[in-house]
């Protein structure tokens, strides 16, 4: 039955609430006639990324929640946090309740290098350290020895970057952030002189964006190190610049930090390409990272690939940061393609084994493409994947649930489930809004399941 022949209208769920999963809320918002969504989201908080993963210094990144919360005081809209999809909530109990189910769970997990002494202590995923220096909840235990004279971060993307600048960042440029206490207390008196990034192909491929380079450039407290050597291009990678405007500009950067006097700040940061780590050495702990120089070879597909050479060398490392790419985890009971690490779709409508549409689900974002792209490219994504279920709806082809918001509720309050409405959320947000007000700060994040959870029930208890 399409939307224009009954009366309720289109129920959809969205299961997680970060760019992708707003963007998708508020295309359905604006449909016309416009559907109710149910924003699902583990955590107590929403904005995913833009709360849990835009490094603390980057506040005119993290200013995109503004559009996201003009969508949250639409009609039709409700926030459920505190509810987990595979524990709470199962698939066949969204496909039950809802008309359309859309998974916009990002790729939470980190890709491994497959190299011996990689889950030694002291190697760590730089999404793990991420989501611990911007106060996650379920990081918030772990302990980082940055005792040692030499961090590593291996890896050439933004996220690298984002790490290697934390760990340089004076505490006089921690302090006017979001960045948690501990983090802040434990980046500034840490015993790391030298930050080395470490890229296995070159300059030329480095998947960094040009303003997060040059970001490197006007730290208070480090000097910025590039070999002019690692700088020579081969013909195919001189070729590949052409017309590619990040690169150029990439390189231009990085020529002018090759060229530049270190002033003898108190910490390095050096760059350097054309190199893998083929073995994480120590005894009980990470002590050294094995490097093998690479060279450029095609691939095959109109790129470059990086060929080992029988050059190496050995860098001691207190501590090594791994950074090359995040990879989604699959759902109980979703179409899942191991090999990429997203949920099994074309254009965001979800595929069974035989590669049929499975009716009512969909997915957008990293779980639908693959974790590449801006904040701002799941937009266009989640925009062509509800345009795909809007199509179907009118088509007659979504199972319509005859469910409402009440079913929900019902089922929820049945299996004991403490949900945080957005009301919740509201005043956690205040609640930390206020007390970075006093400190000149953003805000000052709620860093425990306990205080959050307590947070935003008080509001709950003084609003009933």
């Amino acid at each position: 039955m399409g939307a224009n022949e009954t009366e309720m209208p289109l129920r959809v769920a969205v299961v997680g609430s970060g760019p992708a999963g707003f963007y998708a809320a508020g295309a359905l918002l604006a449909a016309d006639p416009p559907a109710e969504v149910d924003l699902i989201e583990r955590l107590p908080t929403p904005w995913g990324l833009v709360r849990l993963g835009v490094a603390p210094d980057h506040p005119k990144i993290k200013s995109v929640s503004k559009a996201f919360e003009r969508i949250a005081e639409r009609p039709g809209f409700r926030f459920l946090g505190n509810v987990e999809v595979g524990r709470d909530l199962m698939h066949e109990d969204l496909l039950d309740l809802y008309d359309a189910v859309v998974y916009c769970v990002g790729a939470q997990s980190d890709r491994h290098m497959g190299i011996p002494g990689e889950d030694l202590p002291g190697s760590w995923p730089a999404t793990v350290f991420v989501a611990w220096y911007n106060g996650h909840p379920d990081h918030q235990h772990f302990q980082f020895d940055l005792s040692g004279e030499r961090a590593v971060v291996i890896g050439n993307g933004n996220v690298a970057v984002d790490v290697a600048r934390m760990l340089a960042l004076t505490p006089e440029e921690l302090a006017p952030t979001d960045t948690t206490d501990a983090a802040i207390k434990a980046i500034g008196n840490s015993g790391i002189r030298e930050i080395v990034m470490i890229g296995r192909r070159g300059p030329v491929q480095a998947a960094f964006t040009n303003p997060e380079l040059l970001e490197l450039g006007e730290l208070a407290g480090a000097d910025v190190i590039v070999d002019p050597a690692d700088l020579e291009l081969d013909p195919a990678s001189a070729a590949a610049l052409e017309g590619d405007t990040n690169a150029e500009r990439n390189l231009e950067v990085l020529r002018e930090y090759a060229a530049r006097k270190p002033e003898g700040k108190a910490k390095r940061l050096v760059l350097r390409f054309l190199r893998s780590p083929v073995v994480l050495e120590g005894d009980g702990r990470v002590e050294a990272v094995e490097l093998v120089r690479n060279r450029l070879e095609p691939d095959g597909r109109g790129g470059l690939r990086a060929v080992a050479t029988d050059e190496r060398e050995t860098l001691t490392a207190g501590i090594v940061f791994r950074s090359v790419g995040y990879r989604g985890v699959a759902l109980p009971g979703v179409p899942f393609d191991e090999e990429r690490g997203t949920i099994r779709n074309v254009g965001g409508r979800v595929l069974d084994e035989q590669g049929a549409p499975v009716p009512g689900v969909y997915a957008a974002g990293w779980i639908k493409r693959g974790p590449s792209g801006v904040i701002g490219t799941n937009k266009k994504d989640a925009t062509e994947t509800i345009g795909l279920l809007l199509e179907d709806d009118r088509e007659g082809r979504l199972p319509r649930a005859g469910k409402t918001a009440d079913d929900v509720d019902a089922l929820l309050d049945a299996r004991g489930i403490r949900r945080v409405v957005h009301a919740g959320w509201s005043s956690i947000d205040a609640t930390e809004r206020a007390a970075g007000e006093k400190l000149g700060r953003p805000r000052v994040k709620l860093v425990t399941w306990d205080e959050l959870l307590a947070c935003a029930e008080t509001l709950a208890a003084e609003s009933a």
